[in-house]
């Protein structure tokens, strides 16, 4: 085959330093804008981005020519910097993360979870939740190190 092909659907959860609530509501929506720029730049998509003061959630479609390390690290460099600069906010991202396959069908699916995360943690706090998405995903964890 002489070209490559690719869809590349990733749900992206990651934390606050320490679950720390500085995500502010009144600049949350510029911060999603932000990301949205960044993964443009490098020739990725966001397709959805939504979360509450200590986490975020994000839908993306991904070029085939990036590590998922080095495209969550260009997220969380350039955004906590922007946090910084832009709003004037004390401002640090947790050093792990959350990636998940997502199949180009159930992104519809994904993009309503995203979008709905604040009804969503009404009744459930983040520990909660990645738990029982990293049960569902199948991927092994150690609890004491969700709150790093």
């Amino acid at each position: 085959m002489p070209s490559s092909y690719s869809s590349l659907f990733l749900h992206l959860i990651f934390s606050t330093k320490y679950r720390e609530p500085l995500i502010q509501p009144e600049w949350k929506d510029r911060l999603y804008g932000y990301i949205g720029g960044i993964l443009r730049e490098d020739h990725h998509t966001l397709l959805a981005a939504g979360g509450i003061e200590d986490h975020i959630h994000l839908l993306t479609l991904i070029s085939r020519d990036v590590a998922v390390k080095d495209l969550l690290r260009t997220i969380k460099t350039n955004s906590s910097r922007w946090v910084h600069e832009v709003i004037g906010a004390p401002f640090e991202w947790q050093r792990g993360y959350c990636a998940i396959s997502v199949s180009p069908s159930a992104t519809r699916s994904v993009e309503r979870y995203i979008h709905n995360q604040e009804k969503h943690h009404k009744g459930k706090t983040f520990e909660d939740e990645i738990v029982g998405i990293l049960d569902a995903s199948g991927i092994p964890y150690d609890r004491k190190y969700l709150l790093t």
